[in-house]
């Protein structure tokens, strides 16, 4: 089994900075690839940015490029994703996700492929 906890979500004013937090516990399983993914209001989820375990790579959905920063603590076992230039179009649910497989040839900003998520934490951005 495997759990992921978001945490660090909040009301921020446009410009402003957040720090997310996903905290991964396992007693059995390697993940190998942990994704940050948000669902606006209305709209369908999307991915935000993903880390590979195996060489620490990053991949980052345009819309979040140059603003989004994902991390990884290994001794605590946490994913992190630092936000900067908080824009008001950024707020939603934010989700992380662990996959326990990374194929090369597979799009970790799409949904199929994670097999355990989180239960979310909300950011809004608003003046």
């Amino acid at each position: 089994q495997l759990q992921l906890v978001e945490s660090g979500g909040g009301l921020v004013q446009p410009g402003g900075s957040l720090r997310l937090s996903c905290g991964v516990s396992t007693f059995t399983l390697d993940y190998h690839v942990i994704g940050w993914f948000r669902q606006a209001p209305g709209k369908e989820r999307e991915g935000v940015s993903y880390i590979r375990s195996y060489d620490g790579s990053t991949t980052y959905a345009d819309s979040v490029k140059g603003r989004f920063t994902i991390s990884r603590d290994n001794a605590k076992n946490a994913v992190y994703l630092q936000m900067n230039s908080l824009k008001p179009e950024d707020t939603g649910t934010y989700y992380c996700a662990a996959s326990l497989t990374d194929y090369r040839s597979r799009n970790y900003l799409e949904e199929p492929g994670y097999h355990y998520w989180g239960q979310g934490t909300q950011v809004t951005v608003s003046s």
